[in-house]
């Protein structure tokens, strides 16, 4: 059996630093995606379905959760078309999959996921993973589907969740705030890291710093090993990889992989 390659993209990721969805971010993507699958089978799960929403709809919508779960019916099929586009340019075909966190607290839940995801995979499909907002609002309030992508990556018992965020990865002080902040470039303890974590506000991501650690959490205890990178950068996936950018790996103590 293949290793299997868990890759969570955020919405900061997917709009490249504007208020669209950013066409050639999925591109980039779509390159690394050629490569990797000659090793791996790979999931994503990926956030974007308010924020593409939202580049079709100006006016009249409050940011409540309700309104954020309309904008996710309406972005959701747009988002995964644009994936489609741009996907099928490259020869790689895709499936929605739209979970809820009770999908994972139920044993025949659970079977019945894990058994789809193994059945697309082994037909060469790469399934794409987001929260079903219309009935779920976890991701909405709390974290940007980045609880879900370590669901996920313990379920199919991945090699490695390669995390994207806005940043290049954990640092000892906010690099926002702080210019002297440094890059930790490994992480085995997390109780050793909560004095570094400070949030930010972003006008289209929910999940920050916080909501990431606890996802890491989640793998720890599955023996997951966890990337945490700046998709910003093109080719981040591949690069960290093989580690010719700077990122946070996260590896508990004793694991063997």
């Amino acid at each position: 059996m293949r290793p299997v390659l868990v890759i969570k993209i955020g919405s900061s990721t997917l709009t490249a630093g504007t208020d669209k969805i950013s066409r050639g971010k999925i591109e980039d993507i779509a390159r690394q995606l050629v490569i990797l699958k000659e090793t791996y089978d790979v999931v994503l799960v990926s956030s974007g379905a308010v924020a593409t929403a939202r580049q079709f709809i100006k006016n009249g919508w409050q940011n409540v959760v309700q309104s954020k779960q309309a904008l996710s019916a309406i972005g959701q099929p747009k988002l995964m078309q644009l994936y489609s586009e741009v996907f099928s340019d490259f020869d790689i075909r895709i499936a929605q999959c739209l979970l809820t966190y009770r999908d994972f607290e139920n044993t025949e839940s659970r079977k019945n996921t894990l058994n789809t995801l193994h059945e697309l995979l082994a037909h060469n499909f790469v399934p794409i993973i987001n929260e079903n907002d219309t009935v779920a609002v976890e991701e909405l309030i709390l974290g940007d589907n980045d609880k879900l992508s370590a669901l996920v990556a313990t379920l199919v018992k991945a090699d490695k969740l390669i995390i994207a965020s806005d940043i290049d990865g954990l640092y000892n002080k906010n690099p926002h705030l702080n210019p002297e902040a440094e890059l930790l470039s490994e992480v085995s303890d997390l109780q050793s890291i909560t004095q570094y974590i400070q949030e930010r506000e972003s006008k289209l991501g929910t999940g920050g710093m916080t909501t990431k650690i606890s996802a890491i959490e989640i793998c720890f205890r599955e023996d997951v090993e966890v990337f945490l990178v700046n998709g910003g950068k093109p080719n981040f996936i591949v690069d960290s990889l093989e580690g010719k950018i700077k990122f946070t790996r996260f590896k508990r103590l004793g694991d063997k992989s």
